[in-house]
């Protein structure tokens, strides 16, 4: 939503809630909006987000056009300067306005209520609201977080073709071995998400994010330092639980800063870190090893790193709602002398101690990977898919270095062939996932559903089988490099196209605990991408290039009818199966 949009969203909707909060509130806002909902309700809310926005946004209008009354300043503020129009007039002209542009009509923020002891917002157009930041901050916010999301992926793969040069400095002889102190960098995002998204539940995503990414700085000092390759994979591993911290915190930033029709391009562009730099990683590490040694991969990470960390730390901002509003209370509470005042968020939740909540907080992304079916399903799929990603990494160095006698640190340019594919399926991604869900949602009688993010992975998940039988036969038959190298795009196109909309639609389904929603995600497909790619040596060996990637497209074609599935059942398993969290 552009700015002089969220101004007339407060015009409209906060200007008369603020005068009438007697009137609107207890109806409206009393349970979804001031407090925690009891257990019953919190579960529909946050397995039904969309669905319930949609229809306190449908109260919020129809409360609107029912009073008479509205004050009259507010509502020049919103329509044309005519003052003959009907007030009636003026808002469905604006309605209509907002649809010509393409924007779904925003959820009521829930607002302050200081006679009753609830702190909230002051209005609809509040600006310490993230979702009423400019839009100029949140895009910035979005370019810091992308940034450090773009440096801890690209430290997942920037040593897999400097992984030849460390077997010489260690005597290492083990094929396993090799491929484990590669791919152990992606097991540490297995267990980050666990802790961090919780931590920035309730502590906010700034301090959390800022902590993971000095523990990530940390041991890149420990990795250069290596005396032995034991030490090697202990350090990757714990700086890969830091590096997770971007990508466990991002969904949540996004969900904090964007309404629905707009979370869909939030995603791609924070989508261009996990998979650029997976691609750009080998291409740089197999120069930088040959050239100046393999330990000066992590010298350089600690560099880059430590700077766009230290620039995050200073120009960052919370943008956690609970958290900003937590911090509003307690200064409250201090300035009004009033104890008893409480979160709008939290009016209905029991007393806690910080060990409690963190615990609760910890159990939150298992309880979703393990009670949502939706998730679990969605996580299955998404976990085999980066899978075959990270085969692919750990293995493209071998088949050039032994197939077309290529330099280890020439081989990194094979990975362009995914880069272009990520950049085509980004584009097409970000023209699609917003455009498809204001279409649907106006289809729908105005009524918004996570699912209607997934239409275009089906035509997106068919692309990940044929890279496995164009690259695998013709790496087998020795046909000329470009082939198998040109091979990779529909690989990298097919991922971005099911990897940004199965993102953005956990963040919808549970816009509350994001962060948790999508460390399930993330858990999930970092244990297939740690441990699968160790098959790969065997695999190939026993097999061959030709049917050893034809094995791996039988699988992927077996993977296309689950966004079918998925997109035709979600909303009645959400709705049939609810958790509570």
């Amino acid at each position: 939503m552009a700015p002089h949009d969220v101004e007339k969203a407060g015009d409209l909707d906060g200007t008369e809630s603020t005068a009438n909060s007697e009137k609107i509130e207890p109806g409206l806002l009393a349970e979804g909006a001031y407090g925690e909902p009891d257990s019953d309700r919190e579960e529909v809310e946050q397995m039904d987000a969309g669905h319930l926005d949609d229809l306190a946004r449908q109260q919020t209008v129809a409360s609107i056009n029912a009073r008479p009354g509205k004050d009259e300043n507010g509502v020049q503020r919103v329509t044309s300067k005519s003052s003959a129009k009907s007030k009636i007039s003026r808002i469905a002209t604006s309605l209509t306005s907002r649809s010509k542009k393409a924007r779904l009509a925003p959820a009521p923020l829930p607002l302050s209520d200081l006679d009753n002891g609830i702190v909230g917002w002051e209005s609809q157009a509040d600006e310490a609201m993230p979702l009423n930041f400019p839009e100029a901050k949140k895009w910035f916010l979005i370019s810091l977080l992308s940034s450090i999301t773009f440096i801890s992926p690209l430290a997942s793969s920037m040593f897999a073709p400097a992984a030849s040069f460390m077997d010489d400095t260690f005597h290492n002889k083990s094929l396993l071995l090799t491929s484990l102190s590669v791919s152990i960098f992606v097991l540490g995002y297995v267990v980050g998400p666990l802790l961090l998204a919780p931590l920035s539940e309730i502590y906010g995503r700034r301090f959390v994010l800022t902590g993971a990414n000095v523990f990530f700085c940390v041991w890149q000092i420990g990795a250069a330092l290596s005396p032995n390759l034991s030490a090697l994979i202990v350090f990757r591993f714990l700086a890969g639980i830091g590096g997770s911290g971007c990508l466990t915190i991002g969904g949540g930033v996004i969900a904090d800063l964007f309404h629905p029709d707009r979370r869909g391009l939030a995603s791609s562009v924070y989508s261009l870190g996990p998979l650029f730099g997976p691609v750009i990683g080998p291409v740089c590490g197999g120069f930088i090893a040959q050239r100046v040694g393999w330990r000066w991969i992590f010298w350089i990470l600690l560099i880059a790193g430590s700077c766009v960390t230290a620039g995050i730390e200073v120009l960052n901002s919370e943008t956690n709602p609970r958290v900003l509003m937590r911090r509003k209370v307690k200064r409250l509470q201090k300035e009004l002398n009033r104890p008893e005042l409480r979160s709008c968020y939290d009016t209905n939740s029991q007393q806690h101690t910080p060990t409690q909540i963190l615990l609760h907080g910890i159990t939150r992304p298992l309880k979703m990977l393990f009670f949502s079916p939706i998730i679990f399903l969605l996580s299955l799929y998404m976990a085999v898919a980066y899978g075959l990603l990270y085969l692919l990494f750990t293995t493209i160095t071998q088949v050039f270095v032994e197939t077309y006698n290529w330099q280890p640190e020439i081989c990194g340019l094979a990975y362009i062939g995914l880069g272009i594919g990520f950049l085509a399926g980004l584009i097409v991604t970000a023209k699609l996932s917003d455009a498809t869900v204001v279409r649907m949602t106006k289809a729908n009688n105005g009524v918004f559903e996570p699912e209607m993010r997934l239409p275009a992975c089906i035509f997106f998940a068919c692309c990940l089988p044929i890279t496995f039988f164009w690259y695998g036969w013709s790496a087998d038959k020795a046909f000329h490099w470009i082939v198998p190298v040109i091979g990779l795009v529909p690989f990298g196109f097919g991922m971005m196209g099911i990897f940004i909309p199965i993102q953005t639609y956990t963040i919808d389904s549970f816009p509350t605990f994001a962060a948790s929603g999508v460390a399930a995600l993330t858990v999930a497909r970092s244990l297939f991408g740690a441990f699968l790619p160790l098959a790969g040596p065997s695999m190939y060996q026993a097999l061959g290039l030709g049917w050893g990637n034809s094995v791996l497209g039988f699988i992927a074609i077996g993977l296309i009818p689950a966004p079918l599935l998925i997109y035709k059942f979600g909303g009645k398993i959400r709705k049939n199966y609810p958790i509570k969290l």
